[in-house]
């Protein structure tokens, strides 16, 4: 069976992107027609696209899609989910692992979901700062849970690769709402995230 690529980009968000990609390599003293380059412009184009893909999802939505009542009253922890994204100052990646934790009031969600909403906002240009508030405030508002609990730890090639070049430099952060505000609840969430 032969391999199908089946990837859909939009066309006019497209060229202007390769016109610009052209444009940069020229201006950083490259030959965009050289042999090796002639696609890079379309290819970072559709890379972008791809990496930034989450402002046309919305996060509220994939929620509501799976959204079951449930009388489950106990913690919910979906953890080490993986994230990629984009730093909003430099352009560069950032990569790492989300933990999110809901105690349900009534409504639960598919465990696929709680992912899904990781990748719509890190799928952006972003700070990780936001992208922790953004993560809780959909869980928050979508189900309307007695608390919702967020860390993320990110490496950002913004650090590494340039600036003050720190490889071993881990970044995190964290967001709690409702029960995960009370001591015990979030103790015992950091607890069951430890490595």
């Amino acid at each position: 069976m032969a391999y199908n690529k089946n990837e859909s980009y939009d066309e006019k968000i497209t060229s202007g992107l390769v016109e610009n990609y052209k444009e940069c390599l020229h201006l950083l003293g490259e030959d965009p027609e050289r042999e090796g380059l002639q696609k890079t412009p379309e290819r970072v184009a559709k890379a972008m696209q791809f990496l930034t893909q989450g402002y046309q999802q919305d996060a509220r939505e994939i929620l509501e899609g799976a959204k079951f009542t449930e009388a489950y009253s106990e913690m919910v922890i979906v953890k080490d989910i993986e994230l990629y994204s984009m730093c909003e100052h430099h352009m560069l990646p950032f990569f790492g692992k989300a933990h999110v934790a809901y105690i349900p009031n009534g409504y639960i969600t598919g465990l696929s979901k709680i992912a899904r909403v990781v990748d719509v906002y890190a799928r952006r240009l972003q700070v990780q700062e936001r992208l922790t508030h953004q993560i809780l405030d959909a869980i928050q508002e979508t189900l309307q849970p007695q608390g919702v609990a967020v860390v993320i730890e990110a490496q950002h090639l913004c650090m590494m690769m340039r600036g003050v070049q720190k490889q071993n430099s881990l970044t995190t952060t964290s967001a709690f709402s409702g029960q995960f505000e009370h001591g015990t609840t979030r103790a015992e969430f950091l607890k069951l995230i430890a490595k």
